[in-house]
Order: C-alpha cells, then sequence, then structure tokens
C-alpha cells in the first residue's frame, strides 16, 4: 500500500521546532506549512496567493488539519518563512522523503547540481540564493538540497548534502566544480560509484586524459563503445560515448578513490544544416562500460530539463523576489515538495502545469496527489 504522503508531510512537519512563544500564537507551525504546501501545488506562488487560496479552502483543509483560526494572513506566512530555520526545514524535508520514496536500489543515478533563485537578492544580501540539490534521475524526484552564498562554494556544499543521503549503491554523477579527490573518497567510503566531469579547473588530469585517449603511435582502442542518435524538431543529435580502462598514465591517478575508468562523449548536433560537436571527458569508479556511462551522463544533463527549467518555468523561481530572512530557501523547500508530489503521481499522464491546474479546480485529484482519501461525510 502507498505511503499516505499527507500523513508523512504533517508527522514530519509537527516535528519541527517552533520558536515562537506559545501564548502569542494562534496559527500552529505544522499547519501553516501544510496549508503552504497545498497552496503550492494547487498553482500559488506567493504568500499572498497561498493566504487566499487557503481561504477559499478552509473547508476542504480542515478535513485533515483544526486550523482553529482559520487561515494565516499574508503577513503571517512571511514572518514564519523568514524566521523558519532553513536547516530544520530541510531535515524535515530528508525525513519526509524517506518516508514516501522507497529505498533506491541498486545503480540508481543521483545527480548533484547547482541553481541560482537569480532575484533573490537585494543591497543588504548581494548574493542571491544558490541551492546544491540531489536529484535522483530515474524517477524524476529531489531527494535533498543544501544552500551555498554562491555558486562557488558547491566545493563545500556537496560533502555537507553527501553526508546526509543514502547513496550506497547509486551513482552520484556532479558537474566539473565537484570533483574533486575528498569527494570522490566520501562517495566511495558511502558505498557510491561516481562518475565526474573533468574540465579545464583540472588542466593536468585533462590533458593526461586526451594525451592517453589519443594514444602513443596512434588513438588508444576503447573497451567499450555506445552510440545512440536521435532526430525531433529540425534537429539531429548523435552521441558517442567511448569507455576507457584508467591506468597509471592518468594524472596522479592513485589520488582518486578506486578509479577503474575513465571516458570521452561526443555529442554531434544538427540543425538548419549546421554541425555542432562538443567533447566532455570524465573519471569513475565504474568498470569501462560505455553504455552505463553514457546512459549516467545524459541523466546529468537531464537535471536542466526535469529539475531547474522546471522550477523555472512551472514554478515561476527566478521570477520570485522573496528577499526577507530565510524566505526564499525556505520556498524553494516547498517547491521541491510539491514537485516531488507531482512526479510520484503516475495516474496520469499531464505536465505539471496541467497537474497544478487540475489540482487547483478538483479537490479528489489534489487529494490523489497528496496520497490520502478523504473521509467520507456520511460515515458514523
Amino acid at each position: 500500500m502507498e505511503t499516505d504522503k499527507l500523513l508523512a508531510l504533517v508527522e514530519v512537519f509537527e516535528g519541527l521546532e517552533d520558536w515562537r512563544n506559545a501564548q502569542q500564537t494562534r496559527h500552529r507551525l505544522g499547519e501553516l506549512l501544510t496549508v503552504a504546501v497545498c497552496a503550492v501545488l494547487s498553482g500559488a506562488d506567493d504568500f499572498e496567493e497561498i493566504s487566499q487560496w487557503g481561504q477559499a479552502k478552509l473547508e476542504w483543509l480542515r478535513g485533515f488539519l483544526k486550523l482553529d483560526y482559520g487561515i494565516a494572513s499574508t503577513d503571517t506566512f512571511e514572518r514564519v518563512f523568514a524566521l523558519l530555520d532553513p536547516k530544520s526545514f530541510e531535515r524535515a524535508f530528508r525525513s519526509w522523503v524517506g518516508l514516501v520514496i522507497p529505498a533506491l536500489g541498486h545503480e540508481q543515478i543521483i545527480a548533484i547540481d547547482g541553481k541560482t533563485s537569480r532575484r533573490t537578492t537585494s543591497k543588504a544580501a548581494a548574493a542571491p540564493l544558490h541551492l546544491v540539490s540531489a536529484f535522483a534521475a530515474e524517477v524524476g524526484v529531489v531527494l535533498g538540497q543544501t544552500a551555498t552564498d554562491q555558486k562557488s562554494n558547491e566545493i563545500t556544499a556537496i560533502p555537507e548534502l553527501l553526508r546526509v543521503l543514502d547513496i550506497k549503491d547509486c551513482i552520484v554523477t556532479i558537474d566539473a566544480m565537484g570533483t574533486q579527490t575528498a569527494i570522490a573518497k566520501m562517495i566511495r567510503e558511502r558505498g557510491g560509484h561516481y562518475v565526474l566531469c573533468v574540465k579545464d579547473n583540472h588542466p593536468t588530469l585533462l590533458d593526461s586524459i586526451l594525451l592517453t585517449h589519443a594514444g602513443v603511435g596512434g588513438p588508444l582502442e576503447a573497451s567499450s563503445t555506445s552510440e545512440t542518435r536521435s532526430r525531433g524538431h529540425g534537429r539531429e543529435e548523435v552521441r558517442l560515448c567511448e569507455a576507457f580502462e584508467a591506468d597509471e598514465r592518468l594524472y596522479k591517478a592513485e589520488q582518486w578513490a578506486d578509479l577503474r575508468s575513465f571516458a570521452t562523449v561526443e555529442r554531434t548536433r544538427i540543425v538548419g544544416g549546421k554541425k555542432c560537436v562538443e567533447r566532455r571527458h570524465y573519471i569513475s569508479s565504474l568498470p569501462p562500460d560505455a553504455d552505463k556511462i553514457a546512459h549516467t551522463v545524459r541523466s546529468h544533463w537531464e537535471v536542466e530539463n526535469r529539475l531547474h527549467w522546471c522550477l523555472d518555468v512551472q514554478f515561476a523561481d527566478d521570477y520570485a523576489r522573496a528577499r526577507t530572512g530565510h524566505v526564499a530557501h525556505n520556498l524553494a523547500l516547498v517547491r521541491h515538495i510539491v514537485l516531488n508530489l507531482i512526479r510520484l503521481n503516475t495516474s496520469r499522464k499531464a505536465s505539471i502545469k496541467t497537474k497544478r491546474l487540475l489540482a487547483a479546480t478538483s479537490d479528489e485529484y489534489r487529494a490523489e496527489l497528496l496520497g490520502f482519501e478523504p473521509e467520507d461525510e456520511d460515515d458514523d
């Protein structure tokens, strides 16, 4: 039986520490956060819309929440989200994910990548919010996230995220900024495999890959190759992956934990008769299996479309002007919860926009997304 996503959500929200003075507080923290999730699921994007939606759906919400004092005002929602500790909220998010998402299993791909919410800045806080998220590519859900002051701090944020995730038997893929020996070591110590992109931030390692690939007296023969082709929207794309055994010819190969292979992925795109060729290089603890490495790399590329693009276009993340306290961070976590709720529901094929529209207009479908069945009013 499917875990009741709403019950699990309310449970972890109730476990959050409420820093407010109980005698001066009317709205329970857990209920306020649950209302926000339901509202964003139904298309709300800011606190005024959340409050107005909650008032319109008060009777429905009271089917599973007490809401003794009704729905909080816009200002109350904003104050609470500004003061709510995002670290505690992140822990609650991960606890909820652990309750509603079954174990990922063998060789599932976890893509770790960062996204900047571009308008969440002000003169007082010059740097916009930058969230580093762990994305389960196979099921399309966010497993966890942590914030940094800016993109350059991803190097310190990634280990923090890895420490709290269960990556055993999974394949972790990270872009070039996260290609660090300490990160590779941590992934292996926690039972995972890595596929790490190598770019100009490791120039000597990159040069050694290129020289080894070229070989002495002729190109090195790949241990395995994989080629896929696709056509559509006036574009043809060919993806070629060549995987090789890693050896001492790679620069300081011994410093990379359990390094077993390196790979070159060449992507050729033909649009309107114009050809564009892009090559990327990777190191991995996986054996030189070109099919597996190519699939892992492509899954990482999909993060842009299936996570970042969805947050920008479907949830207006890049247009959000939340700047007070922890508002931007906490609202981003709510969007991640909603995205997971939508992705976990497979009862019908529809876009995220369509599912939010249906959630806004249908109490039954909203309940289905939340994974619960409202009580029958005729039952005693």
